[in-house]
């Protein structure tokens, strides 16, 4: 058995924290089960000329193969019409790999193919596979529900969902979406993601602010995610001016940068001046995941306002450096954070609550020591032999589906 591990969302030599989820899922799989990887790159004819006169940061030019912790990572171009058509990115895709698989397969004696997110990396892995004579798996993450609402795309993605080996889900709520699009109980299997403690774990905190110019005294909160409207940045914003009546030296750090969705920083900074705190809001750029520790202990509360996730690395992340949460109650999140011990949920869109609970979290006497021994329960070490057992079981007993 070699897998095909096929994910656009992969980091790579220019996004070196684009898709690093995927990456310490499966490297980890790498130690019992050989692989390679194959993390396509979306291209469309001019769109050099985007980032020469418009958007420097627009699709950057990515090596076409790269060798990652001794796996091969190759990333092919393929035709993605930005905007428009997104019906077609699933039969683009697959077209644009067809030849590169049909080599590894010759080559490298692929028997399978590992797809994350269902479109169109989960389309694409179904028509290879009845094309090439592969099994395929899919895992769902954070898009299934906008895919689920386009009926082309939910049509292709439930066909490719019915002919796989098996259908993974990160949280019990992407599980719920594919059965209500038909897919059989039997074959959806939740996978949480896990988390790395050899970079996550606590540091001191007076020395970490000191080294991001942080007041050792102040109220800190922190976000860590991509710099796009969906994350909700903009919804902690916009509550700093009453929460700083309330903590006049609180500090807001925002962690990331751009990625495919946009890169929203001159957007936030706008925001956060016309707030008039933009003394009080940090942009500190994308951060390298191993350095990300230092970032979450100089804070005092983790905030995710997001509009939707799947299950958020970034919950584990601060959590094993024990830090609390105030995320909403959207997608996967209640799972994440089960318990009060471990933070707060706010309905999505109501800014009072969200302030309130950011007010409340900054005041609780937390028990850190339990926040951290939550997250060493969802270290990786514990998911992957039970999914490295579910891949070989799925793949050795299914021919490919047609």
């Amino acid at each position: 058995m070699k897998l095909l591990v096929l994910s656009r969302v992969f980091p790579n030599a220019v996004q070196p924290t684009y898709g690093v989820f995927v990456r310490e899922r499966m490297f980890r799989v790498a130690r019992h089960i050989p692989l390679v990887v194959v993390a396509p790159v979306a291209w469309f004819p001019g769109q050099g000329l985007i980032r020469r006169f418009w958007n420097p940061h627009y699709r950057p030019p990515v090596p076409c193969h790269e060798v990652q912790d001794g796996i091969d990572v190759y990333h092919p171009r393929f035709l993605c019409i930005p905007g428009i058509m997104k019906w077609t990115d699933g039969p683009l895709l697959a077209l644009s790999l067809l030849r590169l698989v049909r080599q590894l397969k010759r080559d490298e004696a692929v028997t399978a193919i590992d797809a994350h997110f269902i479109y169109p990396d989960g389309v694409a892995a179904w028509l290879l596979g009845r094309w090439l004579g592969l099994t395929h798996t899919i895992t769902l993450r954070g898009t299934i529900l906008r895919i689920s609402r386009t009926r082309l795309s939910r049509w292709m993605s439930a066909r490719a969902m019915h002919a796989a080996a098996r259908v993974f889900s990160v949280s019990g709520d992407l599980r719920r979406v594919a059965l209500g699009m038909g897919i059989a109980e039997n074959q959806v299997q939740v996978m949480p993601n896990g988390i790395n403690l050899d970079y996550f774990y606590p540091e001191d905190r007076v020395t970490c602010r000191q080294e991001l110019g942080l007041p050792k005294d102040a109220k800190v909160l922190i976000t860590v995610g991509g710099l796009n409207e969906r994350k909700g940045f903009h919804r902690v914003i916009e509550q700093m001016p009453a929460l700083l009546r309330q903590f006049p030296g609180l500090h807001y750090l925002c962690v990331g940068g751009g990625g495919p969705d946009g890169n929203g920083q001159a957007w936030l900074e706008g925001l956060a001046r016309e707030q008039g705190v933009e003394d009080h809001v940090h942009f500190t750029g994308a951060v390298a995941p191993e350095r990300l520790r230092f970032y979450y202990s100089a804070a005092d509360v983790f905030v995710l306002a997001t509009r939707f996730e799947g299950w958020a690395n970034v919950f584990l992340e601060a959590a094993a450096c024990g830090l609390p949460t105030v995320t909403t109650r959207v997608g996967g999140n209640p799972e994440v954070i089960c318990s009060d011990a471990l933070g707060t949920l706010v309905e999505l869109g109501d800014g009072d609550a969200l302030r309130r609970v950011i007010e409340d979290a900054l005041t609780t006497d937390w028990d850190r020591a339990a926040i951290q021994a939550y997250a060493r329960e969802n270290r990786w070490e514990a998911r992957i032999p039970i999914l490295v057992d579910a891949l070989r079981s799925a793949h050795s007993a299914q021919p490919p589906a047609h």
